[in-house]
């Protein structure tokens, strides 16, 4: 299992609307840029996302799981090559863990989330994986 972080600001789609989207999920749209389309695409069913609110909250509010793999976008005009894969919500963590959390972390420091701050799908290793859940409070 791949581990990743998917980010989305709160008024376009948050945390309860993918709760909301129930068990078959939905699709994660709209994202425009090519190194997080390359990162849709390594996703593989199965793989576990945390689900990061940009704009002001600046936190992970839960964790989601990929139930299907990399497709054309719908939300693309015509002939972009654009992909999303579909995701489900799986737990809320218990505390949301906040960008100035993770900076505060030593051992988080090199976390793409970190070092490139703007990519909207991001790979996470196990290792940070763990201490994020840990912080959280799913130890």
């Amino acid at each position: 299992m791949q581990y990743w972080l998917v980010k989305t600001e709160p008024s376009a789609w948050s945390w309860d609307d993918q709760v909301k989207a129930g068990a078959k999920g939905d699709a994660w749209t709209g994202v425009r840029n090519h190194t997080a389309k390359q990162n849709l695409i390594k996703m593989k069913k199965g793989d576990r996302a945390f689900f990061y609110h940009s704009g002001d909250e600046k936190s992970i509010a839960g964790i989601v799981e990929v139930v299907r793999e990399a497709y054309p976008d719908k939300t693309a005009k015509p002939g972009e090559p654009w992909v999303v894969v579909d995701v489900k919500a799986v737990a809320p963590l218990p505390r949301p863990v906040t960008l100035a959390d993770i900076k505060a972390e030593p051992c988080l420091k090199d976390m793409a989330l970190v070092k490139l701050s703007r990519l909207s799908v991001q790979p996470v290793t196990a290792t940070e994986w763990k201490l994020v859940c840990k912080m959280g409070g799913m130890a």
